[in-house]
């Protein structure tokens, strides 16, 4: 159980926002395999503001949704604040995380994503803002970050007692720093020393492929719940597995090509549901090589269905 405010989420996992990929659809098909919270993909806090069409238009919810949960992204206090009202207000959302974790150089070349925390009095000044924001209404803030901008510039312990100290409910970290990108290993060791710095529940984010992983990250570092990202790209079944690890129950062997089919097939409805079947099956193509990944399928086959 992972508790985050008012939200109580029976298996501690939660989906990681993934830019064109944990839309509505994925976020339904990702909650039929097996409990957990899952994250719209991350929106911009002045997007928000100004109404800019592609932004409202990356708020859609499934009815499945039992908490509407949103990462927003904001290098302004002022906007951040507004945001967040905008997001309770207007939109029903319960759950808002923030995003200071993006490793893209374009991003932290200007002092943004996994290298804003390093201006320490401005992530106070946005969180801050953020908590204020949603506390009338009960709605719990977290966020996500790295271990820093370098390993000469760590500042995963100084944000989550930030965090803590502003009124967050839970900080994520992604074991790695901005400039290792997605390389290497994750240093599941950090996630442990973040947990002995902060009484705020702590999740873990980074090398999570199988449900093993993530019962081992726990062990190791005592977090309080696992963040999965690129590890369920074409295996939304990861969080069946997930769901049945932590529930101490046997993980199922893994789907045999007929069975990914299936789920294939299921991702491709719900986003003809959510989009058209036009741009639902367009927005397909790219999780093709994700699901066939591991399987013989030759290349003629490969090419037809994209």
């Amino acid at each position: 159980m992972l508790t985050l405010g008012p939200i109580r989420v029976p298996v501690p996992v939660v989906l990681a926002p993934m830019a064109g990929i944990t839309n509505a659809a994925f976020r339904r098909l990702a909650a039929e395999q097996g409990a957990g919270l899952y994250v719209c993909e991350m929106i911009t806090s002045r997007g928000l503001v100004e109404r800019q069409p592609k932004t409202l238009s990356m708020l859609a919810f499934d009815p499945y949704e039992s908490v509407r949960s949103v990462q927003l992204y904001g290098v302004d206090p002022r906007y951040v604040g507004e945001a967040v009202r905008i997001l309770v207000g207007d939109f029903g959302v319960q759950h808002v995380d923030f995003n200071f974790g993006c490793p893209v150089p374009k991003i932290t070349r200007k002092g943004g994503g996994a290298a804003l925390p390093w201006k320490s009095d401005l992530l106070r000044a946005i969180l801050t803002e953020a908590v204020r924001a949603a506390s009338p209404d009960g709605v719990p803030i977290t966020m996500k970050t790295r271990l820093g901008i370098d390993r000469e510039h760590l500042t995963y312990i100084d944000s989550g007692q930030i965090a803590e100290d502003v009124g967050c409910a839970a900080i994520a970290l992604h074991g790695r720093t901005a400039d290792q990108y997605y390389s290497g290993e994750a240093d599941w060791g950090a996630i442990a020393a973040l947990k002995q710095a902060v009484s705020i529940p702590v999740l873990g984010n980074g090398d999570i492929w199988e449900a093993s992983d993530a019962l081992r990250m726990v062990v190791q570092t005592r977090c309080d719940g696992v963040v999965v990202g690129r590890g369920c790209l074409g295996r939304p079944w990861l969080f069946r597995d997930l769901a049945a690890a932590f529930g101490g129950e046997e993980v199922p062997t893994p789907p045999r090509l007929a069975d990914v089919l299936v789920v294939l097939r299921r991702h491709g409805e719900l986003l003809a549901e959510l989009m058209g079947e036009s741009r639902g099956m367009a927005d397909l193509r790219k999780h093709m090589a994700w699901y066939l990944k591991g399987f013989v399928v030759g290349s003629d086959v490969r090419s037809s269905l994209g």
